[in-house]
This record gives structure tokens, C-alpha cells and sequence, in this order.
């Protein structure tokens, strides 16, 4: 059984005209499917009309208390349930959830070395059980990045990263598509040229690129995840421009990565 795990950038998010546009074409894509979103720059706004001041690391935001409560009020309230609605007006029978709900995905405070990240979360199990029912369900699953603890505190947890423990848990049940979409056409040969899109990425070739310093900086993470759902049971990954979104399902648009 196919499902559909299309992560969308936040960038999207933030220009309503290109998520409504983005919304009709995932109401309308085929087969069972999980849309897991981002935060965009809402939240920052948000945080700094109320006056508090948004720290990044290597662009991943310090979740401190406030930061906390501002993240589950317009990830998992504003954004969730403004796409939610927008999905039931297209005739799309969807749910929305945070890792809280259902106990759906249990995370831990994240450790680290050097940098107090504060109240973000690593993922550390999915409830495979209670997805797949929603799913064989048809309903439609949106997901918002809070997770909790399972003691009763909310983590802020990248987006990407939900995409792929999600992808990994439920690729035990279904034959599962992962996609980034987001403002890039797909993985690039030169950054400066939309046209330059690698249609398709194996490990080896993707070692090269890297060695090369063809493809650095930002898309490293993000194909490293890739690379990473591939190794743990997931059938394909996909990056490409959230426009395309019909086309990077079908495979004619963006960049497929996927084993030798």
C-alpha cells in the first residue's frame, strides 16, 4: 500500500497565495498521505511583538520557555488548523496532530555537548499502531513540530526531522514516498541555476558532490536524512519545489535519491 510523506518548507507557509496553491495539489494527490509542516517566520514575529528575543544556532531556534509556549501556539494552533480547515474545504478528510496527541511521537530533550537548545526534542519513537489506523481510516494526517516527553512537557522538534522517523516507522506497513518540498527546484549542480537539477542521486554520486563541494552547506542535512530513511526501509526521496508538487509524486520533477 502506497503513502505519501510530503514535508513542506516554511517558506511556503509564509506566502499564503503559493500554500493554497500547494493545498489543491496535495488535497488532490492520490493515495494515503501525511503532510508534516513547518513554522515559517510566524513564530518569530509572534516572539517578537510579545518581546521575546529569538536565538539561532546554526539555524536551529533556542527553545526557551516563552519560545515554548509562542511554537505550540502558532505551529500546532495558527498554522495547523488554518491548513487543516483549508484541507476539509478541498474535500481532503484531515486531522491534525502534534507528537502529543494519541501519544503519536515520543521524544526526549535533546543533549548536547556544548549548546542548551533548551525545550527541543529528539525524536525517539513513533506510534506506528494508532498512524496506520488513521490512516486505513483515509484520513489525512498534518502534522505540527511539537512532540512531547510522555512526562508532560512539549518539545519543539525539527520539521525534517519528523518527516523521516515517520517515514522509517511506517515504512514497516506501507511503501512509503518521502518528500521534501520546498523553494528549489531539487538538488542542484549549481546553486545559481534552477535548471541545473540532478534528476536522480545515488550514494556514491552523492559522496562525489559533496567531496567536490558541488553540494554543501544547507542541503547537506537534509540529504544526509535522505540518505538515512533510504537506509532504514523507506523506498524513495524526493526534493523539489513545493509548486510541483504532482510532479515530483509522478517523478518528473526534482530529484529522486534512492539506492544503487
Amino acid at each position: 500500500m502506497q503513502l505519501s510523506i510530503i514535508k513542506i518548507g516554511g517558506n511556503i507557509i509564509d506566502d499564503e497565495a503559493k500554500l493554497l496553491a500547494f493545498l489543491d495539489a496535495f488535497a488532490a494527490a492520490p493515495g494515503k498521505k501525511i503532510l508534516v509542516h513547518g513554522g515559517g517566520k510566524l513564530a518569530t514575529k509572534v516572539a517578537e511583538g510579545l518581546g521575546i528575543r529569538q536565538q539561532l544556532v546554526d539555524g536551529r531556534r533556542i527553545t526557551d520557555a516563552e519560545t515554548l509556549r509562542v511554537v505550540t501556539m502558532v505551529y500546532a494552533g495558527t498554522i495547523n488548523k488554518n491548513i487543516v480547515a483549508q484541507l476539509q474545504a478541498r474535500g481532503c478528510a484531515a486531522i491534525g496532530l502534534t507528537g502529543a496527541d494519541g501519544n503519536a511521537i515520543l521524544s526526549h530533550k535533546r543533549v548536547h555537548p556544548t549548546v542548551d537548545y533548551g525545550f527541543v526534542g529528539d525524536v525517539d519513537q513513533v506510534n506506528t499502531p494508532l498512524l496506520t489506523s488513521l490512516l486505513l481510516q483515509d484520513k489525512t494526517i498534518v502534522f505540527a513540530p511539537i512532540t512531547h516527553d510522555g512526562k508532560g512537557q512539549l518539545l519543539n522538534t525539527n520539521a525534517d526531522t519528523i518527516a523521516q522517523e515517520l517515514a522509517r516507522a511506517l515504512s514497516t506497513s506501507f511503501e512509503v514516498s518521502l518528500v521534501y518540498s520546498f523553494e528549489k527546484a531539487g538538488v542542484l549542480m549549481d546553486t545559481e541555476n534552477d535548471a541545473s537539477v540532478i534528476g536522480l542521486l545515488r550514494p556514491a554520486e552523492y559522496e562525489d558532490l559533496k567531496a567536490r563541494k558541488v553540494i554543501f552547506a544547507g542541503m547537506i542535512p537534509k540529504l544526509d536524512n535522505a540518505f538515512a530513511a533510504l537506509r532504514s526501509g523507506v523506498g524513495r526521496v524526493i526534493i523539489g519545489r513545493a509548486e510541483e508538487l504532482s510532479l515530483l509524486l509522478s517523478g518528473k520533477a526534482g530529484t529522486t535519491i534512492q539506492h544503487e
